[in-house]
């Protein structure tokens, strides 16, 4: 079933839960995923969120997000990674908690390492465990990086 086949009301709940995750309201989304809401439920630009969530910086709803079953891997439709996102943003706590849920650096355009090394996050780079591999890699230049709004 298309989201154009959806109820209405159906959608409009959809829409909150993803305002919900971008606004940080923890309490409202346990709620929703103790009945039954998917934890990688998708907007219509791949978003899930846990993204959502991640990018605003709320802590405790993305370790939250993570503890219901939220995927730290998937990517977004422009082919972003959460974890990328999170280093943009200069979220440090965000990333070391997806890291630790085994979110992979060297996926998405950009990598979170990529990210990390154009926006000179060296803090950064333990956590993502770069190698002397990744920093021998090309990485784009600053204009061409854009994270969505997500």
């Amino acid at each position: 079933m298309s989201a154009t086949e959806l109820p209405q009301e159906t959608l409009e709940f959809a829409h909150r839960m993803f305002d919900a995750a971008r606004n940080g309201q923890t309490e409202l989304l346990q709620a929703a995923l103790a009945s039954g809401l998917p934890a990688n439920l998708t907007n219509d630009g791949g978003n899930t969120l846990l993204m959502l969530a991640a990018y605003a910086g709320h802590v405790e709803l993305t370790k939250s997000l993570i503890d219901r079953g939220g995927d730290p891997n998937r990517i977004n439709d422009k082919g972003q990674s959460i974890v990328a996102g999170a280093v943009f943003k200069g979220h440090s706590e965000i990333v070391r908690i997806l890291m630790g849920a085994g979110a992979d650096p060297r996926i998405g355009t950009p990598t979170a390492i990529q990210t990390a090394r154009v926006f000179k996050r060296e803090d950064l780079f333990e956590v993502l465990g770069v190698k002397d591999e990744d920093l021998k890699e090309h990485v784009p230049s600053i204009p061409t990086i854009r994270m969505n709004g997500q």
